[in-house]
């Protein structure tokens, strides 16, 4: 579902790509509508960064992310896979086992990339 990001979702964003000057895909031209793809797509080298910028994520940014995984705000169909899971870790390491299975349940339920 695409979503106009907000003032929360564009400070967390910067935090994780602070290399972020402009909120658009640069291969459809569409505005982001999520956190997680444009930081894991376009800003890191490899799942190596993606994590290390992932583990930025205070607690509660990290509940905000997952909850808005989970009403289908914030995708993550367009992850690499590697990227998916390490993610996933870091909630089950970070937050809780059952949460971490939640959004791998939405994730393998769904998660078709939406520009």
């Amino acid at each position: 579902m695409p979503r106009e990001l907000s003032e929360k979702d564009i400070a967390i964003l910067k935090k994780l790509a602070p290399e972020c000057g402009d909120f658009t895909c640069s291969g459809s031209g569409h505005r982001f509508h999520s956190i997680l793809p444009p930081v894991s797509n376009h800003f890191a080298e490899d799942s190596e960064d993606f994590i290390q910028r992932i583990s930025r994520l205070s607690d509660d940014e990290l509940v905000y992310i997952t909850e808005m995984i989970q009403n289908g705000e914030e995708s993550m169909g367009c992850l690499p896979v590697e990227d998916v899971e390490a993610f996933i870790h870091l909630i089950h390491d970070r937050l809780s086992s059952e949460l971490a299975q939640k959004i791998m349940t939405v994730y393998e339920n769904g998660g078709e990339c939406e520009h």
